[in-house]
């Protein structure tokens, strides 16, 4: 079945989600709701929103609103429709019996509930209703969040369900997991699981709420919220009403009873207003002390709040093995998490799921867990687990296990679509080379270059990894959430601190360089970004020979704002690209004043179609909608460019002086507005040093050398100054910009 309109009932933070989503698969959308001025302010908070819902915010007027009186015959139309009202059983009835009266035959109908079993919400529903019926949750914010959870019934037409999840996949980007009806489907019956029974161990084992935090956060491959912290975001208040849903929906002997248990602190905090962040604070809160914000953090015994500790656990990656065989209570910490993390999903194989891998995919996709919990048992090792683990009675997948320990259970990852993933490639791929930074993989006849660091920071090893790639056609791509946050800017303080600056230096010409290499190598490169794309990571990018860029990118040079300029060919690439535009030929100073004022005011695009105008990506560089796509699109660059030709050299011919004082004048106006201070101003005349070219003159060719020179001795100059250390440290203590 083709969808070619869709129509939403229903326009709140989920409704409006989903409908800007179709709307950024260029497919006509309805959004209703009770009134036309309900649906009209919901699109205007679309249009409005940060970060942004829509891919190209031009679209906005794609999106039809009115109300369910008299815009219902909108229906009629619809190959889709999505009911995402208020979750009342009686409503939703209401709803459906008014859809399935005006719908089309054949048009699918769906709801976007997160609680409701699907056999309550059709329980009114005819047997030829419910072929055409289905949950399809998404999660929150719809354009970010890659799972999408169709739920089917007992009734359903199959190959209908399989229509609307290749569509989802192929049109929306989504990693669309069919499953059973369940109470929480996939992702939230084992998400909240773990949350809950990360909360409970650390009230137990005397935690407090940062060191739970620091254990269940980035050494497990969960976010760095950790689970309090992710409670505050989510909201406690929400959570609780989570909690209940569970409690009624669950059998009284499933383990999440026990976990859902009320906790009186928690109580306490939703009666006074704490209920996380949108509230006065939760589990953590800001507090004032002269003039100065302070994070604080509740006691878990005494319900006090106290200045926050941040805990060093002492671990860069992700090693669950060395994490729970510690000998301290983060150890026995995290085997009890684990552990009890692992038994819980398993018992659900083969009740929600036949394919545990997609309980796996669930919590990737919908929590951003670079492991889930079959995978985390894989790493751990069969035999290991099984030495240790207590009792897991009538849980047959376990049981079977135990009884084979098959340390190679785990079979193909992401078994939900036939797209080729680098997920399923990488176990079948000859592990080349690692080290504490980077991996590279070779693939047939090409290689693959994936960053391993938090956030994907570029060091002397990501570096090496890249140069080491290059004797194949090279990948550049990741599993994780960010292509690359850019140079990491402790290892540069680290240096800057013993007043070492000669390795500093040492360093970015090692990286200016790498760059320069991967630009000009035998073979052709291609980097596939998704998430943060900024300063080092986009100079990386702009450095290569092809781009297959995801929808939902964030690009740009973004150096002005810790008092640096780019200094690893991002100035150069920036100011080629503007130059060969048809007003650079006329005025050759237009091209360096466009890139003084994006690399000045550090403008970032979060989307492609933001990112071509600003020259941060060309017209011709790939952008997918779904992210699994970006291994798959970038191997057939690669094979559409066996002829790869190295390009030609960039030359260049600028103003200097004249040119550098054109910017000093934008900079002495800023300044005299006070959008800038003192060292803003310092900061932008190196940049204007380094875009005028310096001491040259417009009839004097200049070679990219010559600019990796300007940027280099402009960077040096300010990573000297005590005033861009301020602006550093101050970044990675808050991680906000300081003005000074």
């Amino acid at each position: 079945m083709e969808i070619k309109k869709v129509v939403i009932i229903g326009s709140g933070t989920m409704g409006s989600g989903i409908a800007a989503h179709v709307c950024n698969a260029n497919i006509p959308v309805t959004l209703l709701d009770l009134t036309t001025e309900i649906s009209e302010k919901a699109r205007d908070r679309i249009h409005k929103s940060r970060p942004p819902l829509l891919i190209d915010k031009s679209k906005i007027n794609n999106i039809n609103v009115g109300n369910i009186n008299d815009d219902f015959n909108a229906v009629k139309d619809a190959d889709w429709v999505v009911e995402a009202v208020v979750e009342r059983i009686d409503i939703k009835h209401n709803i459906y019996e008014k859809i399935f009266n005006s719908r089309k035959p054949g048009a699918i109908v769906s709801s976007n509930t997160s609680s409701i079993p699907i056999k309550v919400l059709s329980e009114k529903l005819n047997d030829d209703q419910k072929k055409d019926f289905c949950i399809t949750h998404f999660f929150n914010p719809v354009r970010y969040m890659g799972l999408l959870e169709i739920v089917k019934n007992e009734n359903n037409d199959l190959d209908k369900i399989n229509s609307l999840k290749k569509f989802c996949e192929q049109e929306l980007g989504k990693g669309a997991i069919i499953c059973n009806d369940s109470p929480g489907f996939l992702g939230n019956r084992v998400g909240v699981f773990a949350m809950q029974v990360a909360m409970t161990e650390a009230i137990k084992m005397k935690l407090s709420i940062e060191e739970a935090d620091a254990v269940f956060g980035r050494p497990m491959g969960i976010p760095k919220t950790g689970v309090f912290g992710l409670y505050d975001l989510i909201g406690i208040d929400l959570m609780a009403d989570v909690l209940k849903s569970f409690i009624k929906e669950l059998p009284k002997n499933d383990p999440f009873q026990v976990v859902a248990k009320e906790i009186p602190l928690i109580t306490k905090l939703i009666q006074t207003g704490y209920t996380g962040r949108k509230g006065k604070g939760g589990f953590y809160k800001m507090n004032k002390k002269n003039n100065q914000k302070i994070l604080e953090a509740i006691n878990l015994e005494t319900g006090e709040y106290v200045p926050s500790n941040k805990i060093d656990l002492g671990i860069e990656t992700v090693d669950l093995k060395s994490l729970i065989n510690r000998k301290d209570k983060y150890g026995k910490y995290a085997w009890s998490v684990i552990s009890q993390i692992i038994k819980y999903a398993s018992s659900l194989v083969p009740g929600i799921t036949n394919k545990f891998n997609d309980i796996d995919e669930a919590m990737r996709l919908g929590f951003n867990w670079t492991k889930g919990p079959f995978e985390m048992l894989n790493e751990i090792g069969i035999n290991n687990f099984f030495e240790r683990v207590d009792n897991f009675k009538n849980n047959k997948f376990l049981e079977n296990l135990s009884k084979s320990k098959d340390e190679n259970f785990y079979g193909e990852r992401q078994l939900y679509t036939d797209i080729e993933t680098l997920g399923k490639i990488k176990p079948r791929a000859v592990k080349v080379d690692k080290n504490k930074s980077a991996e590279i993989y070779r693939f047939k006849d090409f290689n693959i270059v994936e960053f391993t660091t938090k956030a994907n920071t570029l060091d002397y090893d990501s570096m090496d990894s890249l140069k080491k790639a290059t004797d194949k056609p090279l990948i550049i791509i990741n599993e994780s959430m960010q292509f690359s946050a850019g140079v990491n800017l402790t290892y540069t303080m680290n240096f800057a601190d013993k007043g070492d600056f000669k390795s500093i230096e040492k360093f970015i010409k090692y990286f200016q360089e790498t760059c320069k290499h991967l630009k000009y190598s035998k073979y052709p490169v291609v980097s596939a970004p998704s998430g943060l794309t900024l300063g080092g990571g986009f100079e990386v990018l702009v450095q290569s020979n092809f781009v297959a860029s995801h929808t939902n990118i964030v690009v740009g040079l973004v150096e002005t704002i810790v008092g640096l300029i780019p200094a690893g060919g991002g100035c150069k690439e920036m100011l080629w690209r503007w130059s060969q535009t048809d007003e650079a030929k006329k005025d050759p100073d237009f091209a360096p004043l466009q890139v003084f004022n994006i690399i000045g005011y550090a403008k970032t695009a979060t989307s492609p179609v933001e990112a071509e105008p600003l020259k941060y990506l060309k017209p011709e560089d790939k952008k997918i909608m779904n992210r699994n796509s970006l291994f798959s699109v970038s191997k057939k660059i690669l094979e559409d460019n066996k002829d790869f030709k190295i390009p030609n050299e960039c030359k260049f011919n600028l103003s200097g002086k004249s040119l550098k004082e054109k910017m000093i004048k934008v900079l002495e106006k800023l300044y005299n507005e006070k959008v800038i201070l003192e060292h803003g101003i310092e900061v932008g005349k190196e940049l204007a040093n380094v875009l005028s070219g310096g001491n040259t003159t417009i009839d004097k060719t200049l070679t990219e050398d010559d600019l990796y020179k300007l940027e280099l001795d402009s960077f040096m100059r300010l990573i000297e100054t005590k005033k861009t250390q301020e602006r550093i440290k101050h970044t990675l203590a808050t991680g906000k910009p300081l003005v000074n």
